[in-house]
């Protein structure tokens, strides 16, 4: 070691640096190279800087083949969870016009014919006043099982399916494929249906093959001959005229890279091309291109893949397509935006001529096919302006409680199928009625248009399935839902949970017993309440059935202060909603705030008899293969005595055949027996309407939204739009038996004691068994006694 450093220590030691650098230079100049020889001093560096880079390249490569694997063979889209209406199910007896089923199968794209030729299509034979149908049905996969396309008989008659038959199998139901209502998308609103290459008709893909990249089957990613016909077709027209992108390098464009336009780009895209066309096969990768293409815009949404574009022009799936429709579609591949439909059906159908001749020239479609199909016109559905907001406030309710078991990524990204409970029949009654009759109530009171607003709800009693719900006289704009959200005072709908206070205490309470209807006065912390009648007018000792029937506030406030504030506020919690009661006299009058949907929840309760149920939007969630995910089943529990309940019903019945009410019968059918109660606040702030029928619970609102006052009553506001709701949506009338432990006795009317069928005023009214009036008025007889209402009970 000592000899090896020895000379290097020495050199250090005895020379400075000049001396060093003098040193070496003259050790230079005794050692020049011949000049021959010079270059070959960069020799190592261009060899290093060669291997440098192909290592450096090689690493990029590898890395840029990882990501073309990882995102091709992971999970390629984010799918948006799609949100189904309910299906219209047809059996024997069931409710059904032809305007109804025809509306309801053009909605789902099924076209009359002549004769059937495939599925999602129908005829019609008309005969006096029988309708006969032949349906071919698509099928679908739903929640509980999967629907097999069929051939369905089906006869109409007297607003009835008179007769119903499959042309194969032993069912007796005919379960249409429910219509969808909206999504549930990712940030970047991406929409697409995803579909096998299977299930392509082979025309789409062998035409999509002959007008974008007829030499697909044979290169490997790119193909030098279609750049070099590109590049001169490009400088004959001095300028852009044509592409040569392969297939595959559309694909990696739109599924990998942006829309920069570079010539780095263009070498990348390239390069994972080739990288795509090593690893996967020619099906593998024209089926994701099939699936990824853009091919239009709808709303905030774009459309991608042909499955969902077929849906979105025709209304129809792919199977379903003509060869001018496919050429159609495929032409949009140019330029989906250019050649848009709607927008531009003069160019959109050039292109679509186009491709027919392509078609024509590579021998898909013979010349006489050729030439029937360029004489039609451009086949698309009707444009759909609104796809993501069509039923905003309703979906609104629905995502509410999605969210309460469910992660937003899940629902943005893993294609769930959710079914809800959504009406589209009676969605589209609820949209109706409430903008039209605030537009009349606005024309008629002398109002600024668009000065009021409204929400509307129908509940299916029974199975608390929210049918149709608007929060807006524009409910298909998403904003501020007052059907969920708009908590105001609900005035005399707070009336029934005191008599329903009442009337569970049966041996101090019943229809007939008697209450006072004179002025109340109650001092507080904060004042007075002195409540007093709308007509200003007290009327003594009034039946109970009477002071609701009237909606006399007075009677009412007198009732529950002998109740007790707290037995009220029970009731009316029991009854259901999330509104917190507050223990004040004037909550008795309905100085409680209370959204829409709670009303709705608590005359739910009523309508089904005092059994109380959640309010539903959703019946089934399941993964996009259809394996079940949540059943949002019915949960039930008994909260008030039937009895009870019944004994409301009637006082219900009362308030809209004597009472507030009456003046739904101007648009409901006479013999249509239905429950109710309206509802004003003070200064006439909020107009209200409640009831129900043997199917239906509806709630109505009108109001302004900075809480100004308005010359409307729950009667003249909030009613008109109940009754015009109900009397089009097909219901049923109030007919169940009376539970047991109910007797019914006859009664003065004004008295409230017995008397007879045949005498004055008499009226016949329900008794908790072991019960009857007191005393007995005289009887002034009726040889021919009016039929009211109320004799039907008999029935």
């Amino acid at each position: 070691m000592l000899i090896f450093y020895g000379p290097l220590v020495t050199l250090r030691t005895h020379l400075c640096p000049i001396d060093l650098f003098q040193h070496m230079a003259k050790k230079a100049t005794r050692k020049k190279r011949p000049a021959a020889k010079a270059g070959r001093r960069w020799w190592p560096w261009i060899r290093n800087f060669t291997l440098l880079a192909a290592a450096l390249g090689l690493v990029a490569l590898v890395i840029i083949d990882r990501q073309v694997r990882l995102k091709f063979e992971g999970k390629k889209w984010a799918l948006p969870a799609r949100v189904y209406a309910q299906p219209l199910e047809l059996y024997d007896q069931a409710r059904m016009s032809p305007e109804l089923l025809e509306a309801q199968l053009k909605r789902l794209g099924y076209q009359p014919v002549v004769k059937i030729s495939g599925t999602g299509q129908f005829e019609r034979v008309q005969q006096g006043g029988v309708a006969n149908y032949v349906i071919a049905t698509r099928g679908f996969d739903f929640w509980d099982r999967k629907e097999a396309a069929e051939v369905w008989q089906l006869r109409l008659r007297h607003g009835r399916v008179d007769f119903i038959k499959p042309q194969s199998g032993p069912d007796d139901v005919m379960r249409l494929e429910p219509e969808q209502i909206g999504g549930i998308f990712p940030a970047h609103l991406e929409d697409r249906e995803l579909v096998k290459l299977t299930d392509i008709p082979p025309l789409l893909g062998e035409t999509l093959i002959a007008v974008e990249d007829k030499h697909f089957l044979d290169h490997q990613g790119i193909s030098f001959r279609a750049i070099a016909r590109a590049l001169l077709a490009n400088i004959q027209a001095g300028g852009v005229a044509q592409g040569g992108s392969t297939l595959t390098q559309q694909l990696v464009k739109n599924f990998y890279l942006t829309n920069e336009r570079s010539l780095t780009r263009k070498g990348l895209e390239a390069v994972m091309a080739v990288l795509l066309e090593l690893h996967y096969s020619k099906a593998e990768i024209l089926e994701t291109y099939l699936n990824e293409v853009y091919l239009g815009q709808q709303g905030a949404k774009s459309i991608n893949g042909f499955a969902l574009a077929s849906l979105h022009y025709f209304r129809k799936p792919l199977a379903e397509l003509g060869t001018d429709q496919i050429a159609l579609l495929v032409g949009l591949v140019k330029g989906a935006s250019y050649y848009n439909p709607w927008r531009s059906p003069e160019r959109a159908k050039a292109r679509r001529d186009l491709v027919l001749g392509v078609m024509r020239d590579s021998g898909l479609i013979t010349a006489q096919q050729y030439q029937h199909n360029l004489a039609r016109p451009l086949r698309i559905s009707q444009q759909n302006s609104e796809p993501v907001t069509r039923y905003a406030n309703f979906l609104d309710l629905v995502k509410r409680q999605l969210k309460r078991d469910y992660d937003s990524a899940d629902l943005q990204s893993e294609g769930l199928r959710i079914f809800t409970t959504l009406d589209v029949r009676a969605q589209a009654q609820v949209e109706k009625q409430l903008a039209s009759q605030l537009r009349r109530i606005e024309a008629d009171y002398k109002l600024d248009a668009e000065s009021l607003q409204g929400a509307a709800i129908v509940v299916q009693v029974g199975t608390a399935e929210v049918l149709a719900l608007a929060g807006d006289r524009k409910p298909s704009v998403a904003g501020f839902n007052r059907a969920l959200d708009a908590h105001r005072q609900i005035g005399s709908l707070a009336k029934p949970a005191v008599y329903l206070a009442a009337l569970s205490q049966p041996k101090s309470y019943q229809l007939s017993t008697l209450v006072s209807d004179s002025p109340v006065r109650v001092a507080g912390p904060d004042g007075e309440w002195a409540p007093r009648n709308y007509s200003h007018q007290s009327h003594g000792e009034v039946p109970m059935v009477e002071a609701l029937a009237q909606s006399y506030n007075q009677a009412t406030a007198r009732l529950g202060m002998q109740l007790g504030l707290g037995r009220v506020a029970s009731a009316m919690s029991q009854l259901g909603g999330t509104a917190d009661i507050p223990r004040v006299p004037a909550m008795l009058l309905g100085a409680v705030n209370m959204a829409p949907i709670d009303v709705a929840e608590q005359y739910h309760t009523l309508a089904a008899d005092g059994f109380y149920s959640p309010l539903r939007a959703i019946r089934d969630v399941t993964t996009r293969e259809g394996k079940p995910l949540n059943r949002y089943a019915l949960a039930v529990e008994p909260r008030f005595s039937p009895a009870a309940v019944y004994q409301l019903q009637y006082g219900l019945r009362a308030v809209m055949r004597e009472g507030t009410g009456k003046g739904a019968y101007q648009y409901l059918p006479a013999e249509l027996d239905v429950a109710g109660k309206t509802g004003t606040t003070n200064d006439q702030r909020d107009s209200w309407f409640a009831g129900f029928s043997a199917d239906h619970v509806a709630v109505t609102w009108v109001g302004r939204d900075d809480n100004g006052t308005t010359p409307l009553t729950g009667a003249t506001g909030a009613l008109p739009i109940w009754a015009n709701i109900m009397a089009n949506i097909n219901t049923q009338s109030l007919n169940a038996p009376a539970p047991e432990g109910i007797v019914f006795h006859w009664v003065d009317g004004p008295s409230g004691r017995a008397s007879d069928e045949n005498c004055q005023n008499a009226r016949l009214v329900p008794f908790s068994a072991g019960l009857v009036p007191e005393g007995r008025a005289p009887c002034a007889y009726v040889e021919n006694p009016l039929k009211f209402w109320w004799k039907n009970l008999w029935q």
